[in-house]
């Protein structure tokens, strides 16, 4: 297959080019392109042919359910079996932007793209190219991150092209994205409002818009024996090609740790890459390291840490030892993202007075 890449500014929608790719949705057809989370693999959601497709096209574990993309309120009615009064809440505070709300059925959604399951996740993206791409194929579009299944979400139209060029019809690049992390997924379906996936929107703002939220216990610790209710509860995702570990301690003593740990393996002739931050990363005396930026900002390492994984794939990195960062607010995911990308691989370590 021949797969047409397109460039499109967000602030100058070119309308011809996503009427186009708004015809292959409609026609069945699958188009990557950009929301202000990473880039999505976009079908017909409402086409369980569509959604073979996507799976297909990924690698996809076919249990694994697929987001529906919607670009107003008025969409959600069709879709859905009911609307609670904390969607509504949640909508008007967050909607459009990256988060995610699961909701009961409707029978018009195929179980195709739920995998299998009676509840639907729904989102409204913020970004205008992604919002006039859904309007222009007629509503519903869903769509997973566009990489191959299990490998770090891309973030800049280089990754997907890397990962899906010949195999579905159109590539849309519309630059690197905003935030760089997935949505934020809370299930609304059951009697108590519950976060499956952190994202951008944490649960403190949740919480400030429905009040109390339960946090899914799988979302930090790997073992779960149910079927997913979100993308990337259940399965290995975001890896790199080479073996990462996260390492959590003092900062003193999780630099000592990866310097000898690099030190060793740079001398059996093993590639090393190391993520960093600002405040650290002169410590590291070797191997591949990358900044994902200033600690106290987690907005700036959320929106560089799929890049950097991707980055060391690029430069052949064969062991990676990240830093640790806080399980709250948006460290939440961040620490949900290099968990997944590990493996759940951690060690932890001590200072020497501590010892």
């Amino acid at each position: 297959m021949n797969t047409k890449i397109l460039k499109i500014d967000e602030n100058n929608i070119d309308t011809e080019a996503i009427r186009e790719a708004g015809e292959i949705l409609k026609k069945g057809g699958l188009v990557a392109f950009p929301t202000e989370t990473v880039y999505g693999l976009g079908g017909d959601a409402l086409n369980e042919n569509s959604s073979a497709k996507i799976y297909a096209a990924k690698g996809r574990p076919s249990d694994n359910p697929l987001i529906v993309h919607i670009s107003n309120m008025g969409a959600l009615p069709k879709i859905v079996r009911e609307i609670p009064r904390e969607a509504y809440l949640l909508a008007e505070k967050y909607w459009p932007g990256p988060l995610t709300m699961i909701f009961n059925k409707s029978d018009v959604v195929p179980y195709a793209t739920t995998g299998g399951l009676d509840t639907v996740a729904v989102r409204m993206p913020s970004n205008r190219t992604a919002r006039a791409l859904i309007d222009a194929a007629g509503g519903y579009v869903a769509a997973p991150s566009a990489n191959r299944s299990g490998r770090p979400s891309p973030t800049v139209a280089k990754y997907v092209i890397e990962d899906l060029n010949g195999q579905i019809e159109m590539i849309i690049d519309g630059g690197e994205v905003n935030i760089g992390l997935e949505s934020t997924i809370i299930d609304l379906s059951e009697s108590r409002p519950t976060i499956l996936r952190p994202g951008y929107i944490t649960e403190e703002m949740l919480e400030e818009a429905i009040g109390q939220v339960d946090v899914d216990k799988t979302i930090i610790d790997n073992h779960s024996g149910q079927a997913p209710k979100a993308p990337g509860m259940k399965y290995r995702h975001y890896a790199p090609k080479g073996n990462l570990t996260i390492v959590e301690g003092e900062p003193s003593a999780v630099v000592e740790y990866i310097n000898d740990q690099v030190e060793t393996l740079q001398k059996e002739g093993i590639k090393t890459g190391v993520i960093a931050t600002d405040e650290t990363a002169a410590k590291y005396l070797g191997g591949d390291v990358k900044s994902a930026g200033k600690r106290q900002n987690e907005e700036e390492i959320a929106r560089h840490l799929f890049r950097i994984l991707r980055e060391f794939d690029d430069d052949e990195v064969q062991v990676m030892f990240a830093e640790s960062f806080p399980h709250e607010g948006i460290g939440q995911a961040i620490m949900n993202r290099l968990l997944k990308a590990a493996g759940h691989q951690v060690v932890r370590v001590t200072s020497p007075d501590k010892k």
